[in-house]
């Protein structure tokens, strides 16, 4: 397997993406990103996407592709690695307590959509 790095700029925010690559085929990638916690005053990274395709899942490319960007954030100095989970995926909770991810049960999520994104700026 091999890894390539794709750089996207969205905007003003830089979005990391590195792809599983097998055989010439992209089959997983993760996108990532970094930030900061005021909590621990230093930076993170936060994983905003795992994904691998369905028939490509159970052969290890998530968790080289994860453990890959453990070694980023290690060489950035990052003090920590975050990312979300939906409750009901039970296989994506179980590889990430088979890694030592520890869920963070005290944070609920708060989201402000589009329409209220454009309700609260007039």
């Amino acid at each position: 397997m091999k890894i390539k790095k794709r750089k996207i700029k969205y905007a003003t925010i830089f979005f990391i993406c590195w792809f599983a690559v097998v055989d010439g085929r992209e089959v997983g990638f993760a996108l990532y990103f970094y930030n900061f916690s005021t909590f621990i005053g230093h930076s993170g990274l936060y994983l905003e996407d795992l994904f691998v395709w369905p028939e490509e899942r159970g052969k290890g490319y998530g968790k080289v592709l994860l453990l890959y960007l453990v070694k980023i954030a290690r060489e950035h100095h990052c003090s920590r690695m975050e990312w979300t989970c939906l409750k009901w995926n039970q296989p994506s909770i179980d590889f990430d307590l088979s890694l030592g991810a520890v869920p963070m049960n005290e944070w609920t999520i708060y989201r402000l959509d589009a329409d209220s994104l454009e309700r609260l700026s007039k």
